[in-house]
């Protein structure tokens, strides 16, 4: 936790945008603020042929203190846009990196809390949101989305040997050193599903580290989420997820492979 005193962290929230004019509240960015951290936002206009690249224009023009854009020249998908931003914002000298989906199906009231479990433990490397239907809590997801979902994260964990119940929530933080510059190092295979890739990744680049990857990534059970009307996934999109999944095992597998031994059965 932040202790009373101590210095502010600087966080910067990549937010990947492509034809996102109609769905993207400003309101909701400027109203929000975290008074004991520097707090800024980095979009990255993702080729967009709407009226975004005016909308974000505008929003730097209004508050440049606050806000930033990455213009990439043609649609790259949204993990070419993600790897973009957050390589901008470690330029930028961003301590805590998030990224955060546009049309904020989780609420930026959510980023404090995420905040504090990454400073209770210097060895944390991701905070990452978790969609769990708990009493108290409010998760708006299609039914069959969630099917999917469990099935997908099921079929994650196996591979990666990772306990991990939602890969694909688009709200994760991330602590900012050479981890995060060694996963952000490549572009991914896949333009939706990574997420994984960055987790796997991580597992290569700290394979021999102490303590276990287990142990520094941090899953938040979300109080609020949901669906928002006009997302870009297509249902063909699930599909090409698996065998995109099939791809990134491939990859790594070596890496992967020990760290099954290790974890045992």
């Amino acid at each position: 936790m932040l202790h009373r005193g101590a210095p502010m962290a600087r966080v910067i929230v990549v937010v990947p945008c492509y034809n996102e004019a109609a769905r993207l509240p400003r309101g909701a960015f400027d109203g929000y603020d975290l008074p004991e951290h520097e707090l800024s936002f980095l979009f990255v206009n993702d080729g967009s042929t709407d009226g975004t690249a005016a909308l974000l224009a505008s929003m730097v023009e209004a508050k440049p203190e606050r806000y930033a854009m990455v213009e990439l020249e043609r649609n790259s998908g949204k993990a070419e846009a993600v790897r973009q931003g957050m390589r901008r914002a470690r330029a930028d000298g961003a301590e805590l990196v998030a990224f955060w989906d546009a049309d904020l199906a989780t609420p930026l009231a959510e980023l404090a809390a995420f905040i504090a479990h990454m400073e209770e433990d210097a060895a944390r490397l991701v905070v990452m949101g978790a969609r769990v239907r708990l009493l108290g809590r409010h998760i708006e997801r299609h039914f069959y989305r969630h099917v999917y979902g469990r099935a997908f994260a099921t079929a994650v964990s196996r591979m990666l040997a990772l306990p991990i119940y939602d890969s694909q929530c688009g709200a994760k933080l991330f602590r900012a050193g050479e981890e995060l510059d060694f996963a952000l190092a490549e572009p991914f295979l896949s333009r939706w599903i990574f997420d994984v890739e960055i987790l796997a990744r991580l597992v290569v680049c700290t394979a021999d580290a102490t303590p276990d990857l287990s142990q520094r990534i941090y899953e938040v059970p979300l109080t609020l989420w949901r669906d928002v009307a006009g997302s870009k996934v297509r249902a063909t999109d699930a599909l090409r997820a698996v065998r995109q999944l099939a791809q990134i095992g491939l990859k790594y597998q070596a890496a992967l492979s020990v760290r099954h031994r290790r974890s045992g059965p």
